[in-house]
């Protein structure tokens, strides 16, 4: 009997992971039985159950697998806050690097879309939806404490409590990002993304360095007679 290494599993895993990613986004999750995974990943619905609990289990590792695009860049802008020249531009960063790894990174895109548009919070996913509010929990929490942190350095009152300025920061990124998955071609991500977060920082009361004026095109020369 051939003994399975570890690399062996973790291939399955990974294996399993790649099925799930593809099938949720094609079908839905509700609709996607373990079985489906299974035979797409091209082994038994018992290993499956070797390395997951349930249904809720593989999509939050499937999760866990592609750091989303908040997650990952408002964690590092948390933890510099304090040490930064400038937390806001710190901030706004942030924002435009999530925007930019969902427009730019396949896997990203996938994962989000599934994560968005693709899962109903019946029963069965119950810790799926867990998951989720934690995760934006987090993500407002670490905005609004890069917030303050702007706050303090450029000694300004915000118009609303900074919870509520971090809350309405979140819903605009992770709106234009649900947005633009319906329709990528309906808007540029980015692009639109950094003017309508300017416009919001700059509601807030924040002073932000004055965009480039486009460089005007130099005048026709006049054909010669």
């Amino acid at each position: 009997m051939v003994r399975r290494t570890k690399a062996d599993a973790q291939a399955t895993r990974n294996s399993l992971l790649d099925a799930a990613e593809h099938l949720f986004q094609a079908h839905g999750v509700s609709r996607t039985s373990l079985n489906d995974i299974a035979e797409a990943a091209g082994t038994t619905r018992g290993a499956i159950y070797w390395h997951f609990k349930d249904k809720a289990d593989l999509f939050n590792a499937m999760m866990e697998r592609v750091t989303m695009p908040l997650e990952g860049t408002l964690a590092c802008t948390a933890r510099s806050a304090e040490s930064s020249d400038n937390p806001l531009l710190l901030l706004r960063d942030s924002m435009m690097n999530a925007l930019s790894q969902t427009a730019t990174d396949e896997q990203t895109r996938r994962v989000f879309e599934v994560a968005t548009h693709k899962v109903e919070y019946v029963s069965e996913m119950q810790a799926v939806r867990e998951r989720h509010l934690q995760v934006r929990n987090q993500c407002v929490a670490m905005t609004e404490e890069a917030l303050r942190e702007a706050v303090r350095r450029e000694a300004i009152k915000l118009p609303m409590p900074p919870s509520v300025a971090a809350l309405g920061l979140h819903v605009i990124v992770d709106g234009l990002i649900q947005n633009w998955l319906l329709d990528p071609q309906a808007f540029d991500l980015q692009k639109n993304g950094r003017h309508t977060v300017d416009a919001y920082l700059a509601g807030l009361g924040f002073s932000l360095p004055a965009a480039r004026a486009p460089r005007r095109p130099a005048p026709a020369r006049a054909m010669p007679a």
